[in-house]
């Protein structure tokens, strides 16, 4: 029994009908962050028409502001495609968390290019108090109208997603497409009002200060998909849920004796490592444990698919007076069929 090792068979029919939820969910994502393109790039090219117009530098900055976003749509497409690239041998886990990594750019690009660009220019804006032209406000206005519909309309194409597929706790690129598009909107309405009072008062205090509203809520909202991605990427476990779940089937099978160890880590947004050290009921032959492996592993695979790595390490209870065994390690579910365990007649044990 020492050093035997265990490949578990991989379960077709789940499989596939998991690669096909994949790829529609990434299909819808794909299409939802292109929506959100293209409501930045209108946005970007309002903004430069109105700042030619009216011969605003603020509202030039600001289209500078938007082609930013629309860089930060280009990494989520980037994202969403690199992270489907099958596993290699440098990378054995596959590329998963490669979406996580340019949700982490993006992040990086809001709180700079964003946060950090608008409370400078609200800075600015108090140390120059300089009055605007009519023409300026109302192009500013005009441009805020535009980018009011633009990212009102992106806004509510990803949450429609998020709420009918239940993506939204899940896909990094969509959380980052709905904390931007809603960030946008709360920010033009901030900006109408800190216009609107600035027109009716005089006081530039109050764009300023809306400029300046603005990019606080921005860095707020970098911070957490910042923190959100970097959780994934240092390695997060799945949900307390999930794991005792697989925790509590474990336990329950016969000839587990005690579940002494279990460890989860999300690979990607369909893959999760799962690792568990069992104590096995006494009396179990070394053909026994070999069988008990492959049970489990199909069963864990059939009922979660997304648990595409699992390493089960095997401690064979010992019995009265028996000197205890070393520990049995079963290989991962690699997706091929090992011949030493096919059976007489070239049947599966277990099957």
């Amino acid at each position: 029994m020492n050093g035997s090792r265990t490949e578990a068979v991989p379960v077709t029919g789940t499989d596939e009908k998991g690669d096909r939820g994949s790829k529609a969910r990434d299909v819808r994502t794909r299409i939802t962050v292109l929506v959100a393109l293209g409501a930045n790039l209108v946005i970007a090219a309002a903004k430069t028409a109105a700042g030619l117009f009216a011969g605003s530098s603020a509202l030039l900055s600001e289209a500078a502001h938007s082609v930013a976003d629309s860089l930060n749509e280009v990494f989520l497409l980037i994202a969403v495609r690199r992270s489907k690239r099958p596993a290699d041998d440098r990378h054995p886990f596959g590329y998963g968390k490669e979406r996580y990594f340019w949700a982490l750019l993006a992040a990086v690009g809001i709180f700079v290019m964003g946060g950090c660009f608008s409370v400078y220019q609200g800075v600015q804006a108090l140390r120059t108090d300089q009055q605007e032209s009519l023409r300026g406000y109302v192009a500013g206005l005009a441009v805020l109208g535009v980018a009011l519909l633009a990212d009102g309309a992106s806004l509510v194409r990803a949450l429609h997603q998020a709420r009918r597929h239940g993506e939204g706790a899940t896909d990094p690129a969509l959380r980052t497409v709905i904390a931007e598009d809603a960030t946008a909107v709360a920010g033009v309405l901030l900006a109408a009002a800190g216009i609107g009072l600035h027109l009716a008062t005089g006081q530039v205090a109050w764009e300023a200060g809306a400029s300046m509203g603005i990019g606080v809520l921005l860095l707020c909202v970098a911070y957490r998909l910042a923190r959100e991605a970097r959780d994934r990427l240092i390695g997060e476990a799945v949900d307390t849920e999930l794991r005792d779940r697989i925790g509590d089937f474990l336990a329950s099978q016969p000839e587990i004796d005690k579940v002494a160890a279990l460890l989860t880590m999300r690979l990607g947004l369909d893959s999760v490592l799962v690792t568990a050290r069992l104590d096995l009921a006494p009396g179990l032959d070394s053909e026994k444990v070999e069988l008990v492996c492959v049970r489990l592993k199909r069963r864990i695979a059939a009922e979660w698919p997304q648990a595409d790595h699992v390493f089960l390490d095997i401690t064979k209870a010992p019995g009265p007076g028996e000197i205890p065994p070393s520990p049995v390690f079963t290989a991962p579910d690699t997706g091929t069929r090992s011949s030493r365990l096919l059976g007489r007649g070239g049947r599966v044990p277990g099957s």
